[in-house]
């Protein structure tokens, strides 16, 4: 087996830096993780420097490379994980790992993570995750964030994550990143599940947010707010136009006043609902409905 890291260029510049991650996938409802982080790397002007060899992580029946034309040029694109870095105002620099989760080595996978990350003198991992929760678009976007360590989780004012489940490669990040020692936090956000299946700016902003606040360096995210606030005026004109949604999304609007939000008290990443559950909610709903 080959070295997992393919490094492109040397940064042995960075100062402290923090290491962000994300991955598409279950993990990334409304490509709100994937979307989040992808806005920092523009913002922040980040570079590629290294990516892990997918040979070893993917079975490419199931993730199949994809053929694209740049011009007069032909390339093929294998899945990736992909490592940018960026320079910051401050005491801290930043790194990016943009990837999919694997199919199989997840051991070998986060090792290799792991193993960068003391290369660089990494002092801190965020890793970033979304969810498909039943709440409505029109309330508060629900963001959660934990650690495993009590005394991380008290000095930023988190919760401490005792959850107990089945896990995706976020989590299995997380609890490597604890285990090497690694300060190490987890954000999730929740989706609306009727908006799952495309890109929601919101819950992008809300992730971003919430990185940047440990980041220690001014981001500026008014381009990604200002997409999220013309998305949310797209999303309200065509829930006007559907009458059987538009009555969904006000049921939703009714449970939310009167219940709590579904993030508190829940350990993730364990979804608090799931894809399957809130498919036959729906349908449910519309089969009762009077007419």
């Amino acid at each position: 087996m080959s070295e997992p890291i393919r490094i492109t260029a040397t940064r042995d510049d960075l100062r402290q830096p923090i290491l962000i991650a994300a991955f598409e996938g279950w993990n990334d409802a409304g490509e709100a993780a994937s979307g989040a982080l992808e806005a920092l790397v523009e913002i922040t002007g980040a570079e590629t420097f290294a990516d892990i060899d997918p040979e070893d992580f993917f079975d490419f029946q199931m993730h199949r490379p994809v053929i694209r034309w740049q011009g007069e040029e032909r390339h093929l694109e294998w899945p990736g994980n992909t490592f940018t870095a960026a320079t910051l105002e401050g005491e801290r620099d930043v790194v990016f790992l943009r990837g999919r989760e694997p199919n199989t080595r997840w051991r070998t996978f986060t090792e290799a993570i792991i193993g960068l990350a003391r290369d660089l003198g990494v002092t801190r991992i965020i890793t970033l995750g979304a969810l498909q929760v039943d709440r409505p678009h029109t309330r508060k976007v629900s963001v959660t964030g934990t650690s495993s360590d009590p005394s991380v989780a008290e000095q930023h004012g988190l919760r401490r994550s005792s959850y107990e489940g089945p896990t995706g490669i976020v989590g299995v990040l997380h609890q490597a990143a604890s285990d090497a020692g690694i300060e190490s936090l987890s954000f999730w956000v929740g989706v609306p599940h009727y908006l799952a299946g495309a890109a929601y700016h919101r819950a992008a902003l809300a992730l971003a947010e919430e990185a940047v606040s440990l980041l220690g360096a001014p981001i500026d995210l008014e381009d990604l707010a200002e997409e999220a606030e013309a998305q949310m005026a797209d999303i309200a004109e065509l829930v006007a136009e559907d009458e059987e949604l538009a009555e969904y999304v006000e049921e939703l609007e009714r449970r939310a006043d009167a219940e709590p939000d579904p993030f508190d008290g829940v350990e993730l990443p364990s979804p608090p609902v799931s894809g399957e559950e809130l498919a036959r909610e729906f349908e449910r709903y519309l089969r009762d409905r009077p007419d």
